[in-house]
């Protein structure tokens, strides 16, 4: 298991082994993206975090008292100084914007996501017994976060294809502004956004007017977009809403700023077999492909590790920079 990288990063940037290659091909056929059926999934929340990052000072010292306050919380946890809050709820308000009729998803679709959320989050997913022995020890189990919907906002608009600009998160670009981002949890579904199924902006951004998650409708809820059809992509970026990172840390061989992770060599798609070997840094691993923070199918991933969910409790503690969402 890797150590921690607790020095503050100006842009966030994470640390890579050098000259470390994939060991194991192991993997079978189904972990193509061809057999899929689909492009490789796609998540555009670091590239856009690297981006605000870079243009914005004020936001840099937010991310660096951000990782402060983690490293803080992460230790006082060890040396058992602190204890979790008990269980958050999180008022969470769906933003949809169509241009179709499919586009215009259900309430019973909305409703499934949130489930899926409270699932995903509270270890009582249907699949969590697929964690292997190795990894069985280190699971998350509750992390203390509950989803509650509390408002859904329907707009029809003209736009075919969304980027990553946040566009859709203004009235004024044919979007929707965001409702009390500082209170509420703000998820906009639109339409299309070409390769990326959704992304997210991390804590530093809390209360600021583009905070929350993007996804693309097809994949948001149960759905027929087999593989990304159980609603895991909310999960994911959920989990960078509260602060968790890539499981490969956006390197070769990088750090995720969680202990208890093995350290791997970049993204997995598709469904893995278990047990998937990488080596960095000359030691070769079984990778937690499973997690919910890579990038394989909905059906392959199924679990948080014990380091995600103190980051995740770190941000919404009642001196987290997500404190306001807190419906106890």
């Amino acid at each position: 298991m890797k150590k921690l990288l607790f020095g503050i990063l100006a842009l966030g940037l994470v640390s890579s082994c050098n000259n470390d290659n994939l060991t194991n091909q192991s993997e079978d056929s189904s972990t193509t993206p061809e057999s899929s059926g689909l492009f490789k999934r796609g998540c555009a929340s670091e590239e856009v975090r690297q981006e605000a990052l870079k243009n914005n000072a004020q936001l840099r010292q937010k991310y660096e008292a951000l990782e402060a306050h983690t490293e803080k919380f992460m230790n006082d946890v060890k040396l058992g100084k602190v204890l979790p809050d008990g269980t958050v709820e999180i008022p969470v308000v769906v933003n949809v914007l169509y241009r179709t009729a499919a586009e215009n998803i259900s309430d019973a679709q909305i409703q499934s996501q949130i489930n899926t959320l409270n699932a995903d989050f509270s270890a009582t997913n249907s699949d969590i017994n697929k964690i292997p022995t190795e990894f069985a020890a280190v699971a998350a189990g509750n992390t203390g976060v509950k989803f509650r919907l509390a408002q859904v906002n329907r707009k029809s608009t003209t736009v075919r294809n969304w980027r990553t600009n946040d566009a859709m998160k203004k009235t004024s670009s044919k979007g929707l502004d965001a409702t009390d981002p500082t209170h509420y949890f703000n998820i906009w579904v639109v339409g299309e956004m070409g390769s990326v199924l959704g992304y997210a902006t991390f804590p530093e951004s809390a209360g600021l007017w583009n905070d929350g998650v993007v996804i693309a409708a097809k994949y948001f809820g149960n759905t027929s977009a087999v593989p990304y059809n159980l609603g895991r992509t909310a999960t994911h970026e959920v989990g960078h809403y509260l602060n968790l990172r890539h499981i490969w840390g956006d390197a070769n061989c990088g750090n995720d700023l969680v202990a208890d992770t093995p350290t791997q060599t970049t993204a997995n798609y598709g469904k893995p077999t278990y047990p998937l070997l990488n080596t960095c840094s000359g030691v070769q691993r079984s990778v937690m492909f499973m997690n919910y923070m890579d990038y394989v199918d909905d059906a392959a991933m199924f679990m948080f590790s014990g380091g995600q969910k103190t980051r995740i409790q770190s941000v919404i503690a009642s001196a987290g920079p997500r404190a306001g969402l807190r419906i106890n």
